[in-house]
């Protein structure tokens, strides 16, 4: 659950007295819900460059056991709550039910925008974590994406809105195979009021342009996690950007880490290149009454 080693975790226990979990008769720990918070703030904070006993001695003055750490941006805040730390529990064992469950629970308990925010953004973010630090395999990771995704849109399907708002269209761009990030977005989207519509993983060449000319929405997100769209297709975003020039009707955003990677060295003359999620909602935001 908090992704550190039994070594590193006695070795706060001793040195510093972060944790003093409870002993079995046969020597055993057990560890609190409070336990595993500090052990994880303890580890966040030394992930930022503090050193160790730094960070021991801010998780034992605070008050809170769950506090959120800001880092580069709102994307990539760390909130670990109880269900947070349920969903890396089950994920760890790839339990696709009982992350379902887990799931349902935390979304009828809490409500949409703080299940967004809260639960899903960290859990997904501490799972690409440690997926890339190698303390998850690709099954783990796989296992816990494709289920989040799998409720995000079950959730979207079910959504009412009124038939006569505005609409938003999100694409991957060709090549591109993560699409939960535009499902959080999408969601947003529909919090404020719109109707959304999602152009799935991989789509085919020219399918983007052809469903925004039959659907004409107000506004379109175009989403790359990975640069291989662009090296896949070198003239595909200065033919996007062409397109998007001949709709001054419709706002164009095109964000992700392949994008903001590939696209900040590009000249965009009508497509707004952007990873900031809250730029995008506040410039797009409609009545509800």
């Amino acid at each position: 659950m908090t992704g550190l080693s039994k070594q590193v975790i006695r070795k706060w226990e001793e040195r510093y007295a972060l944790v003093q979990p409870e002993r079995l008769d046969n020597g055993y720990r057990i560890y609190s819900e409070k336990d595993i918070n500090q052990l994880l703030h303890v580890k966040i904070l030394s992930e930022q460059g503090m050193p160790i006993r730094q960070a021991v001695r801010i998780v034992d003055e605070s008050d809170e056991n769950i506090k959120p750490l800001q880092k580069k941006s709102p994307m990539t805040q760390v909130k670990l709550n109880e269900f947070v730390l349920q969903l890396l529990e089950k994920g760890s064992r790839c339990e696709e039910m009982e992350l379902m469950i887990t799931l349902q629970q935390a979304y009828h308990q809490v409500g949409l925008a703080t299940f967004l925010k809260d639960i899903v953004i960290p859990f997904l973010h501490e799972v690409g974590t440690r997926w890339e630090r190698k303390q998850w395999d690709e099954y783990q990771e796989s296992v816990s994406s494709l289920i989040v995704r799998d409720f995000l849109v079950q959730i979207r399907r079910n959504y009412q809105y009124r038939a006569d708002a505005p609409l938003v269209l999100a694409a991957c761009l060709p090549h591109e195979l993560h699409e939960v990030p535009l499902h959080i977005l999408l969601l947003q989207f529909m919090l404020k009021g719109w109707r959304t519509f999602l152009i799935g993983a991989y789509p085919a060449p020219g399918s983007i342009e052809a469903l925004i000319s039959k659907m004409e929405p107000q506004v379109v997100v175009l989403s790359a996690t990975t640069t291989l769209p662009f090296e896949k297709d070198p003239t595909m975003l200065s033919s996007l950007d062409a397109f998007a020039s001949m709709h001054p009707e419709i706002t164009f955003y095109l964000g992700g880490k392949g994008a903001m990677s590939h696209a900040s060295t590009e000249t965009l003359k009508s497509i707004h290149l952007t990873d900031d999620i809250h730029e995008i909602m506040n410039s797009n935001s409609i009545s509800t009454q």
